[in-house]
């Protein structure tokens, strides 16, 4: 049987998981080198099952949240948007989660700050503190950002002089910015493509992994987004120039966002402006915020040569994944052609991706935000890395301008499962953390379980 949904319940239900998640991660985060616990200590494995028992906590209150958004009474987007802050308000001060990406960022700031071309260099070239924190597989490796995000880098940089838990603050509140303007954007968006508001509003920004990778992680596709739906909101009312210039600040952060130029030309043309002078004029804006941006940031070009940074051997993105699981075979076979075997099918994975996008574009050019999620999402998932928080890139936009409920439910269930993917160390998974990962989440399971039947009784009493 089921209960009517209490949006209260639901925002204490949410805040209690991410409560649990942030203390959690006190031991078992992505800490700095000098707070790091063993993993088989007692503090870290508790850690460990508290950051899992608040995670299944959140997807259960987000869950709970999505069928008030489909009942009778749905919530306003103001209540939405009051049950987000709700939520990540106990993330703000909790160390870095399930990625020690947010040390790359800073230390790639302090290097911007000391006139050290990151694209040139790794963190190791800075050396100190901050260099120490970044994962060894990126220390000598150059930042694959735009130089809008290292613009903003480098100015926490100065700001927080090198500290690290200032400099992790800061991070984050730039990444709930970029979250607070993803989150105004989906309404406007959502109301543009015949969509509920509050139905975008769960999918795109109280989404699990919203909370877990843009605030909890502190990453920069927060940004990336924020400033791509800023930009499509732009060019939905009358300032098409402003939308190129938000959208091409957003690639300037993170490259897939250039896609959003697209949508920016096709929504001027079905406004009656001319393809060819739509296109030009966003060329144009595109271009002079590029050199602009570049060179007020102080970084030079080398970010273009940036793009095709190395990824972990170990990734898990489809491409790698047959890449290596083809040159072991080939290793097999003693053939010469094995070295050749990922690189191959990354080059494949690339080109499937532009073929990917083409037909999407000449399918679904009347609805270009739709088209522009579908696209981001085959970059995302044929690209040669993938990590959960790439998913967001089209699920945002999915989230505003899906055709049907069964889309949003299907994109729904993958976001659960991406949820759960990542160990909130940000490092390769071992067997004693999968179990203390999955006796977290079955705990939370049990004793959610336990509250549903103690609220069912009554009713049960009442009816029998």
């Amino acid at each position: 049987m089921a209960l009517p949904v209490d949006l209260h319940r639901c925002q204490m239900l949410g805040l209690a998981g991410t409560a649990v998640l942030a203390l959690g991660g006190e031991t078992a985060g992505a800490l700095p080198v000098r707070e790091l616990l063993h993993p088989a200590s007692g503090r870290a494995a508790l850690g460990v099952v508290g950051v899992y028992f608040g995670v299944v906590l959140l997807i259960a209150a987000w869950v709970s949240l999505g069928r008030a958004v489909r009942g009778p009474e749905p919530p306003a987007p103001r209540a939405l948007l009051l049950v987000l802050a709700v939520w990540a308000a106990p993330l703000l001060l909790a160390p870095p989660l399930f990625s020690r990406d947010v040390y790359s960022y800073l230390a790639q700031g302090a290097m911007v700050e000391a006139h050290i071309d990151v694209y040139a260099h790794g963190p190791s070239r800075l050396g100190g503190p901050l260099a120490a924190e970044v994962a060894p597989l990126w220390r000598h490796t150059g930042a694959p950002y735009g130089p809008v995000f290292l613009a903003v880098a480098s100015a926490l940089s100065g700001l927080t002089h090198g500290q690290i838990p200032a400099g992790v603050f800061g991070m984050r509140l730039v990444a709930l910015a970029g979250v607070a303007l993803m989150a105004a954007a989906l309404p406007r968006l959502a109301r543009h493509s015949g969509a509920d508001p509050a139905a975008a509003l769960w999918l795109g920004a109280l989404n699990p992994l919203v909370l877990l990778h843009l605030v909890a992680g502190a990453h920069n596709d927060a940004v990336m987004l924020g400033l791509l739906g800023a930009g499509l909101v732009a060019a939905l009312g009358r300032w098409p120039v402003a939308g190129a210039v938000l959208v091409t600040l957003a690639a300037l952060v993170k490259a897939p966002a250039v896609l959003g130029l697209a949508a920016v030309v096709v929504l001027q043309a079905r406004a009656g402006r001319h393809p060819v002078r739509a296109a030009a004029t966003t060329a144009a804006a595109a271009a002079v915020t590029t050199v602009a941006a570049t060179a007020a940031a102080g970084t030079g070009y080398g970010w273009i040569g940036a793009l095709d940074t190395p990824v972990s051997p170990q990734n898990w993105a489809l491409t790698s994944l047959l890449g290596r699981a083809t040159r072991s075979l080939l290793e097999r076979l003693g053939s010469d052609l094995a070295p050749l075997a990922v690189p191959a099918w990354h080059t494949l994975g690339t080109a499937l991706a532009v073929a990917a996008t083409v037909v999407i574009w000449l399918r679904l050019r009347p609805r270009p935000l739709y088209a522009l999620g579908l696209s981001l999402a085959a970059v995302a998932a044929l690209g040669p890395a993938i990590r959960p928080w790439y998913a967001l890139w089209g699920l945002f936009l999915i989230a505003a301008a899906a055709p049907s409920a069964s889309v949003r439910h299907r994109t729904a269930a993958v976001t659960g499962v991406l949820a759960l993917s990542v160990l909130p160390g940000g490092g390769p998974a071992d067997a004693g953390q999968l179990v203390l990962a999955v006796s977290g989440g079955v705990l939370a399971m049990v004793v959610l379980f336990q509250a549903h039947q103690a609220e069912l009784a009554p009713v049960l009493g009442r009816t029998a």
